[in-house]
């Protein structure tokens, strides 16, 4: 079995806690067969992804894109194109996998950052329409606050943030942000 990325031969190795996988020492990538991600799934605790946790790690963590990570590839056990499911972060990177036989493909570094993110147990979920779509929505809303940061600054950007969060539980916060609207409108001037 040779590496998709760089036509290597794979040796077996081992990822996370007992994961069997198949290894390149060129392009340091893993090839994780559905099998053995099955068995090792069943063993672990589901974790999930929380919006929270989501915008802590945009802050935090910065991840440097594997050079193969563009390449397309095939599927080292069956031959078909492999799938690429984006993981949007600030510099996003791709997981792979095989549409027939679901086996998977991590660049160097990849798997690491899934464990970080809690979605080492469900890489399914990454190829689904509605996971993307959370995740382009929690990458905008990021964006968006890190936007009002840096144009107001982080004190005023934080009282902002609090302000809307009391008015979004208030009953009437919607009259309140509409009377901030009007004071702010250019045209009655």
């Amino acid at each position: 079995m040779n590496c998709p990325k760089c036509k290597q031969p794979l040796i077996d190795s081992t990822l996370s806690t007992a994961l069997a996988v198949k290894h390149c020492t060129n392009c340091q990538g893993s090839w994780i067969p559905a099998v053995e991600y099955q068995a090792w799934v069943s063993q672990e605790p589901q974790k999930s992804l929380s919006p929270e946790l989501f915008s802590e790690l945009l802050n935090n963590i910065d991840v440097v894109p594997s050079p193969f990570d563009s390449k397309a590839a095939l599927c080292p056990e069956c031959h078909h194109y492999l799938a690429r499911a984006k993981v949007s972060m600030k510099n996003p990177f791709y997981v792979e996998r095989c549409p027939s036989c679901t086996g998977v493909w991590c660049d160097e570094g990849e798997w690491n950052m899934l464990e970080k993110l809690g979605l080492s147990t469900t890489i399914e979920q990454l190829f689904s329409s509605g996971w993307q779509a959370r995740m382009r929505e929690q990458l905008h809303a990021y964006q968006e606050r890190q936007a009002v940061v840096d144009k107001v600054g982080p004190e005023l950007a934080a009282q902002l943030f609090q302000l809307a969060s009391v008015l979004e539980k208030h009953p009437n916060g919607d009259f309140a942000a509409a009377y901030l609207m009007r004071r702010f409108d250019r045209t009655y001037v």
